[in-house]
């Protein structure tokens, strides 16, 4: 019986998993191999170069530029995405703010159903220092030397593309949050309260320990969202001006279909899979370390 309840679920995982091989691992298997070779897409044939495609990476001075501004990008989203996300859902699910928590959860989230395509274009208008109303706007509130060429200026451009996407995803992330804090047993509020435990103690010695597993989560997802990103950058600056907002995932769109260097563009896509996934694993890592040492506390 026990056999056969096995062989029935190995019958159902084995389409996934096979699917999961085929356009997960084996393509990723394939870009470090097309990384060792320089070709272009309408080559009948591929040079063998090794790691020459891979040492370029470190002499590249345009990849530090991409990887500075993935990390800037990764810093405000866990700043906004997770740190401002958690905040939000706190207070909507606070006594207080529950009986409009409907409302500004619809508000919150909308920005997120939106194509990323459209955010873009709607939010290129606003920046544009001709006819945008975001300088319009600063300089009626007396804040001129504030109204900026937003798009258009080397040291804003990435700051302001990544300000756009915490817009867009902040409000999903507090919906999940919404959605952990809600399983946290109302008990443990009321017992704080009665020791005389603020909104701030609540906060931090309660909801952030009983919410650990959705904030690894949404780190998690925030820190590989960060080094994927690529459509808000491509519809809004095109990496530009210049190089300034350029990212790895934008660089390695050029590389490949600008320049047709294909072969290095592999070899970008390397390096993405490899910080993606430190990163990820490193953070992971942390994270269950702290709650170890805290459950062990």
């Amino acid at each position: 019986m026990v056999k056969h309840r096995k062989r029935t679920i190995i019958l159902f995982l084995l389409p996934a998993f096979t699917l999961i091989i085929l356009f997960v691992y084996v393509p990723i298997l394939m870009n470090f191999y097309y990384a060792l070779f320089q070709w272009s897409a309408f080559s009948a044939t591929k040079q063998f170069v090794g790691t020459k495609n891979l040492i370029r990476l470190f002499t590249d001075p345009t990849i530090r530029i991409c990887i500075k501004n993935n990390l800037i990008y990764a810093v405000f989203s866990i700043t906004f995405q997770v740190g401002l996300a958690l905040v939000l859902a706190a207070v909507l699910e606070d006594k207080l703010f529950r009986g409009s928590q409907p409302f500004f959860r619809t508000v919150y989230f909308l920005p997120s159903l939106i194509s990323v395509t459209v955010v873009g274009l709607l939010w290129q208008m606003i920046y544009s220092p001709v006819f945008g109303f975001l300088n319009p706007m600063l300089k009626a509130a007396g804040l001129s030397f504030w109204a900026k060429d937003w798009l258009g200026s080397q040291s804003l451009a990435i700051y302001a593309v990544t300000m756009v996407s915490q817009w867009q995803y902040t409000g999903y992330t507090m919906v999940l949050f919404i959605v952990a804090l809600q399983k946290i047993p109302e008990d443990l509020y009321e017992a704080a309260t009665i020791d005389g435990a603020g909104r701030l103690k609540r906060f931090f010695h309660i909801t952030i320990p009983q919410a650990k597993g959705m904030i690894i989560v949404n780190m998690v997802i925030t820190i590989i969202g960060s080094f994927k990103v690529f459509d808000e950058i491509y519809v809004m600056t095109s990496g530009g001006p210049g190089v300034a907002s350029q990212v790895l995932g934008s660089y390695l769109y050029k590389t490949a279909f600008s320049t047709d260097e294909m072969g290095y563009a592999s070899a970008i896509a390397t390096l993405v899979f490899i910080i993606t996934f430190l990163l990820v694993f490193s953070t992971m890592l942390s994270l269950m370390i702290v709650r170890t040492s805290s459950l062990s506390l």
